[in-house]
């Protein structure tokens, strides 16, 4: 092959990928922004779903995501907190948290969901943010049946049964997706291990 037509392929091949990665920087930075902004919202609207007497939301000073993970893992969940935000009232008053947990182990993937707890300890429920379990399965915990047996709950732990539940703590199983529901059952309760633990169930 000609050594000139080497030379010309190779710099038009360089050109071509030069002017490639400026256009991908440039969609970059036109749409984080964007999206950032999207899941900001979402992150929001998920707190305010399971604190809806909340005015506002804080995040927690000097949360750290790494501790709070070990100190549930310790306690025997392979789940990670990823955030708390206080919720506060219209005086700014904390009325409790909001605590962002993702569950490691569902059925099909991970899921991230916000749990809001009262200072007393008890549970207003969860709003899912990320999931992607089995359609027509795993993806009824986003179902009210399912969602609502945890609101206003004040127990230890949950545990979830096959059967019509007797208890407060106990949470009836998805049909068919006994895995999500007990991922999502622990979940609110390694929530529930780290308020004990750092937040109002230590005070």
């Amino acid at each position: 092959m000609n050594t000139k037509k080497i030379v010309h392929d190779a710099a038009i091949l360089t050109a071509f990928t030069l002017i490639l990665g400026f256009l991908l920087g440039l969609v970059y930075e036109i749409t984080k922004q964007p999206i950032a902004d999207a899941n900001a919202a979402a992150a929001q609207a998920a707190y305010k779903e399971v604190f809806a007497d909340a005015d506002s939301f804080e995040a927690l000073e000097g949360f750290d995501k790494d501790a709070a993970t070990e100190e549930v893992v310790a306690a025997g969940y392979t789940d990670s907190i990823d955030d708390i935000q206080v919720a506060k009232d219209a005086s700014g008053s904390p009325i409790g948290y909001v605590v962002t947990v993702t569950a490691k182990d569902a059925s099909q993937s991970t899921i991230t969901f916000s749990v809001g707890i009262k200072n007393d300890g008890t549970v207003n429920g969860y709003s899912i943010t990320s999931i992607a379990e089995t359609p027509g399965l795993g993806m009824k915990a986003e179902d009210e049946d399912f969602y609502s047996q945890f609101k206003d709950k004040l127990v230890d732990t949950f545990e979830v049964v096959k059967n019509t539940p007797s208890a407060d703590n106990e949470i009836e199983s998805i049909s068919g997706a006994t895995i999500t529901s007990k991922a999502m059952a622990n979940g609110v309760n390694a929530a529930l291990t780290y308020f004990r633990a750092e937040l109002g169930g230590a005070q």
